[in-house]
């Protein structure tokens, strides 16, 4: 029988992008004279205890203590919270609906404000597991109950120890008390997330550092919602660019890189480009570049980009021919939803196609030769697969067809394989 496997994840700086107890303090010192010098010790007592030089019972009893808060005032919170869940985690909320039974949420939090966000993802609340606050009949919170094992310093691995679950346990975190149960050899392996915040002495403790929890699912070969972790996808930035730019590719998850030439050691291993106007790429360059799937240009790219050897390629330019300095934001906005949807409108050497996403689907795109007789080919594939689609477009110039596929089943990898096959195809990939 198949051991079963069960995940650990955090609440919070994991599950949400925030501290709640920070958030809280905003909420109910918001009119407090002292207000920045308590959101400060709040803060640091939230850090000393992430990265283990304070007791975590000590760090709780003291940002309790400073709180001042109320059940109203933890109302306005949840509505925070629900705001601020992790981005990697809210577009995966198909992955926790399949794996209800096997999603725990162990955290150091109180589960006035964790279940009422984390339950909008069907985790059950019987697998949420953490403080709870003591308040008085007006409703004011004084204390927490201290005889909860996550009150205490090293309170994940007392309760896990209780609660003696037979199977292979993965645990998900950014903090110290997470590391805790690696160290215990409770779990299996450790993940560091880090989309939110990276606490260097926990990451160099981990068995594998996540940026988002889409890299987790992959390693783990788990449903996901995209096929390949955006933070696996090096994105090339070239030159004098606007750092607005730089953020927005940053913001999206691309793993980023910022440099004044185009290095010999990225040739073989880049997946996008923006280059900076005035900036060449060589044509043997392109010819090597066998990962690079698009590149904008913040000016007009002739005779700095050979065109036509990125079509046959399979790059996908988006430049300004104009060379108008407001679409600075314009470009790298291109080759965000090229890469996220497949969208090509107004390319500079592509048929131009422009999908929404659908939901509950997956996309594959197929770029081709344009020759006869390839979409039936590629039609073939889907049959021999049992492959039921959802939506097909085509779009053609002279020389290449794009194809974007969505389907809606469950696929054998075998059919990827027979895709990439078939003749004259020059590109082919999952995009989620």
């Amino acid at each position: 029988m198949k051991q079963k496997n069960f995940y650990i994840i955090d609440f919070d700086s994991t599950f949400t992008q925030v501290e709640a107890l920070d958030e809280l303090a905003r909420i109910s010192l918001s009119k407090h004279p002292e207000k920045d010098a308590i959101f400060q010790k709040i803060e640091d007592y939230t850090n000393l205890a992430m990265e283990g030089k304070l007791s975590f019972g000590e760090s709780l009893a003291q940002r309790v203590k400073l709180l001042e808060a109320t059940e109203d005032h933890l109302k306005q919170l949840i509505k925070v919270l629900k705001k601020k869940v992790s981005a990697s985690f809210s577009r995966n909320a198909e992955f926790f609906k399949k794996h209800a039974d096997e999603v725990l949420i162990v955290s150091g939090g109180f589960k006035e404000f964790i279940t009422p966000v984390v339950s909008q993802y069907h985790i059950k609340k019987e697998n949420i597991y953490a403080n709870t606050f003591v308040t008085t009949g007006d409703g004011k919170i004084i204390d927490y109950d201290h005889s909860n094992p996550l009150s205490e310093e090293g309170g994940k691995v007392k309760l896990m120890q209780q609660m003696n679950l037979e199977g292979d346990l993965y645990g998900i975190g950014d903090g110290y008390s997470d590391f805790q149960l690696r160290e215990s050899g409770l779990i299996k392996k450790f993940y560091a997330f880090t989309e939110n915040i990276s606490r260097e002495s926990i990451v160099e403790k981990a068995d594998h550092v996540t940026p988002s929890f889409d890299e987790f699912l992959y390693v783990n070969n788990l449903p996901r919602a995209i096929s390949y972790p955006k933070n696996r996808i090096l994105c090339l930035i070239i030159g004098k660019v606007d750092p607005k730019s730089i953020e927005m590719l940053k913001k999206d998850g691309f793993s980023i890189r910022h440099k004044t030439s185009f290095e010999e050691k990225y040739v073989a291993d880049v997946h996008m480009m923006l280059l900076a106007d005035g900036e060449k790429i060589t044509k043997d360059q392109l010819e090597r570049a066998v990962t690079l799937k698009t590149i904008g240009y913040l000016g007009n790219s002739k005779n700095k980009i050979d065109l036509q050897k990125c079509t046959e390629q399979g790059i996908v330019v988006f430049d300004d021919p104009k060379g108008n300095p407001h679409n600075n934001m314009f470009i790298p906005k291109r080759i965000i939803d090229f890469m996220n949807t497949g969208t090509t409108h107004l390319s500079s050497n592509f048929p131009n196609l422009q999908l929404p996403r659908i939901d509950k689907s997956h996309r594959l795109i197929h770029i081709h030769k344009n020759v006869p007789g390839i979409m039936a080919k590629i039609n073939t594939a889907f049959a021999y697969h049992d492959i039921n689609i959802v939506g097909q477009f085509l779009m053609t110039n002279s020389s290449i067809g794009y194809v974007i596929t969505d389907i809606n089943t469950e696929y054998d990898k075998q059919l990827f394989k027979f895709l990439k096959k078939i003749e004259h195809t020059i590109k082919f990939r999952v995009l989620y």
